[in-house]
């Protein structure tokens, strides 16, 4: 029998579950759709709408707020998320794949964001508060984990199976037959380890109004916010180029160099992208973290722009040079996403501090709502344009774009004091 009450058995398996999905739907689609010979207009737009779910998720959080126990909504939404990479799985060698495959992949995408707000509401209520800010860096550890397993390993994997079945549709059916294996154990495991805690009970039929009421004075008050306007500006603006350039970035290493891609392999993407480049990303994240926690966010607000902006430049050098050296192309991607990582915490950080106040939790789920439209409306376009453009020009435009990071990083304002460390 676990001991429920110990954390370490559920939180960081609880958190891989969440990140695991999430990659899976968001990132490992641009790759299976780029090697079953989708074009990348189609595919930034398709998979950038695969975001919506995230995008709008505050709008039925109360209903999982107050309907049924965050326990039950947590393993309900693993168990279906199993379910649907099984029907991915299948999908894939049909001559219909594409709508299945998209259909069976919002669907997911609509459980995993289900899954992430009951998720994040039972473990305020499965832990006790002194216990919370210690675990919340675990959980993104582990959160991070799922994404070197989902963007690396399951890529490489399909490769692998790929190559040995002889047939790109097996391997990548068999990965998502695979993936959804796991999460079903997942969900068998979390039955038995996750905690009961007595505080999480479902709620009446009048706290379900009283909550979509009170929901109404949240919005209110979120607009109602001083800085409001700079604010939704910078939400929506400060990663436009990151956003392009993402739904991109590895569909011009797989692409043919005939076509000004780099022709690498999925298991090559798998390893560079997926490893090399989350380590440099949680690398640059701690790194941020470090230092804000020192000299405080406004501080370091400009070196952080910097650092998320200039090293976008490293595409324009591969799409002239197209280097054939892994070494040389791991190198570029390492150097990009640990610049993204130590610039990203300058977001998150605000996010933060623009949701003090009433309503903190709330008022974090809605800027994170804008976050994530700020990445899906840019992303949808980009596969058009690079085809309008090619590659060279493309990511030329995005250093350029760059610009708009400085524009909306200068009209903020912030505490000198927020993010440092108390003494």
């Amino acid at each position: 029998m676990l001991k429920k009450n110990n954390a370490w058995l559920w939180i960081p398996s609880l958190y891989f579950a969440s990140g695991l999905p999430y990659h899976a739907i968001t990132s490992i689609s641009d790759i299976m759709y780029k090697d079953m010979g989708i074009s990348n207009a189609d595919i930034a737009l398709y998979t950038s709408l695969l975001l919506i779910p995230w995008t709008i998720k505050p709008l039925w959080s109360p209903i999982v707020e107050m309907i049924s126990t965050r326990r039950k909504w947590t393993l309900a939404s693993q168990l279906l998320l199993a379910v649907c990479f099984a029907a991915i799985a299948l999908a894939v060698p049909s001559k219909f794949f594409l709508p299945l495959t998209l259909t069976t992949f919002f669907v997911g995408a609509f459980v995993s964001s289900t899954h992430d707000i009951a998720l994040d509401g039972f473990y305020i209520l499965g832990l006790p508060q002194e216990k919370q800010s210690f675990f919340s860096g675990i959980r993104n550890t582990f959160y991070r984990i799922a994404t070197v397993f989902s963007s690396g390993i399951l890529v490489m994997l399909a490769n692998k199976l790929g190559q040995s079945l002889d047939s790109n549709t097996l391997g990548w059916s068999t990965t998502f037959a695979i993936t959804g294996v796991i999460m079903l154990a997942l969900w068998f495991y979390h039955t038995k380890a996750m905690p009961t805690p007595e505080n999480d009970i479902p709620g009446s039929t009048k706290s379900i109004g009283s909550a979509f009421g009170n929901y109404g004075d949240i919005i209110k008050t979120y607009f109602k916010k001083p800085g409001i306007w700079q604010a939704l500006l910078f939400l929506l603006l400060f990663r436009f180029p990151e956003a392009l350039l993402t739904k991109m970035s590895k569909l011009f290493l797989m692409d043919d160099v005939t076509c000004g891609g780099l022709a690498l392999d999925k298991g090559e993407i798998g390893f560079v992208y997926g490893v090399l480049g989350v380590i440099g990303l949680i690398a640059g994240g701690i790194a941020g973290g470090i230092c804000i926690s020192r000299k405080g966010l406004k501080f370091w607000l400009w070196p952080m722009v910097v650092a998320i902006s200039l090293p976008d430049a490293v595409y324009i050098y591969m799409s002239m040079i197209q280097p054939t050296s892994l070494a040389a192309i791991s190198s570029c991607i390492f150097i990009e996403q640990l610049g993204y990582g130590f610039g990203f915490t300058a977001y998150t950080l605000y996010m933060i501090y623009f949701a003090q106040g009433k309503y903190p939790t709330a008022h974090f789920a809605i800027s994170t709502a804008f976050m994530s439209l700020g990445m899906m409306l840019p992303g949808m376009f980009a596969g058009t344009l690079e085809e309008w453009m090619g590659y060279e020009n493309f990511f030329i435009l995005v250093t350029v774009c760059t610009i708009i990071t400085f524009a909306v990083s200068a009209i903020i304002k912030i505490d000198p004091g927020f993010g440092k460390k108390q003494k």
